[in-house]
C-alpha cells in the first residue's frame, strides 16, 4: 500500500468522513494537523498546488484533492486501485 497523508485542522468535518472512509477501505494513513501550525499549512498548500482547503489527501505521489475528490474516486471504483 502506498504512503497516504491527509491534511486535517482540528474541526473539519470532512476531514473526518474522509478518515472513516480511508479506515472502512483499512488504509494506514498520516494526519498531518495544520490548525495551530502556519508553516505547516504554508507546506500543505505548496504541495496541494495552490489549494487551502482540508482535507488535502495524498495516496503515494498522487494529489488526490478534497472529501469530495476522494469519494468521487471511490464511486468510480478507482480508489482501491490507488489503495492497492
Amino acid at each position: 500500500m502506498p504512503k497516504i497523508v491527509v491534511y486535517t485542522t482540528k474541526v473539519c468535518p470532512y476531514c473526518v468522513r474522509v478518515k472513516k472512509l480511508l479506515e472502512k477501505k483499512g488504509a494506514i494513513y498520516e494526519e498531518i494537523d495544520v490548525s495551530d501550525d502556519p508553516a505547516l499549512r504554508e507546506a500543505m498548500v505548496a504541495k496541494a498546488g495552490g489549494k487551502r482547503t482540508v482535507p488535502q489527501i495524498f495516496i503515494g505521489d498522487t494529489h488526490v484533492g478534497g472529501c469530495d475528490d476522494l469519494y468521487a474516486l471511490d464511486k468510480a471504483g478507482k480508489l482501491d486501485p490507488l489503495l492497492a
